[in-house]
């Protein structure tokens, strides 16, 4: 989509993205910032936002709790909030060890405890929308050697449904993204990682496209897109699901 087609749904809008320095976090604050809004991105690594053209960019650690509040504190009014933070462990339970696991928990699970709860009172007062960026390896389906991230992942869109109904009422929308595959840093690192084990990158490339019914993997800006119409009136009447967006892996 050329910029001269994209939409502006979010015009006059506070949006706050985080892990927003590359990958899915980036396009999803690039497409918000086109479509109108006012955004203010965070990531832990502060080298990342240097070049995003977005309202503010902020070095931010989303599993701690005080400097996140402070952070959510500097904004009187908050319409969309995108929680992008993950963390992928590769290894069955098995090669799961505690700190491996507590780390899965804090970045993936943790961190959405600890943003959503931060920000939602900034959204009381006129509505908005909430969008948590889970996976379909979670309570949706099993990956071989996905344990803990599947599980940390299934926990974030469990938050995510008991917050819509929570604050239905309130008119602050929830709802969980459940990307595939998605071509990013993330996954190019995961790519040689397993390159190690497999012997080659061709065959590590192999694993994971052979995941993939659509034969390719999914781009950030397709995620991105997803989330800008959720975070648009047009989803208005979208809450509390978890939707998933995976070339056909969920089929």
């Amino acid at each position: 989509m050329t910029s001269a087609e994209t939409p502006r749904r979010l015009v006059g809008r506070t949006a706050l993205v985080t892990a927003a320095g590359q990958g899915i976090g980036r396009a999803i604050a690039e497409r918000l910032a086109a479509e109108g809004a006012e955004v203010h991105a965070s990531d832990r690594n502060a080298d990342l936002l240097g070049d995003l053209a977005v309202a503010s960019t902020t070095a931010l650690d989303a599993t701690d709790g005080a400097a996140v509040a402070a952070y959510a504190a500097r904004f009187d009014r908050v319409d969309v909030l995108v929680h992008a933070v993950g963390y992928v462990h590769h290894g069955n339970i098995e090669a799961c060890s505690p700190e491996d696991w507590r780390r899965s928990m804090t970045i993936s699970l943790d961190s959405a405890y600890i943003v959503l709860g931060a920000v939602i009172p900034q959204m009381k007062a006129q509505g908005g929308s909430v969008i948590t960026i889970a996976s379909v390896a979670s309570s949706i389906k099993g990956f071989p050697n996905r344990a803990a991230y599947g599980a940390a992942k299934g926990g974030v869109i469990g938050l995510t449904k008991a917050c819509a109904a929570d604050y239905l009422t309130q008119k602050i929308r929830f709802n969980a993204v459940c990307p595939g595959t998605v071509e990013s840093p993330s996954l190019r690192d995961r790519i040689a990682g397993l390159a190690e084990t497999l012997g080659s990158s061709e065959a590590a490339l192999k694993y994971f496209i052979d995941r993939q019914p659509a034969g390719r993997f999914g781009e950030a800006s397709e995620i991105a897109a997803l989330c800008a119409f959720l975070a648009s009136d047009d989803s208005k009447f979208i809450t509390g699901q978890a939707i998933n967006i995976d070339g056909g892996i969920t089929i």
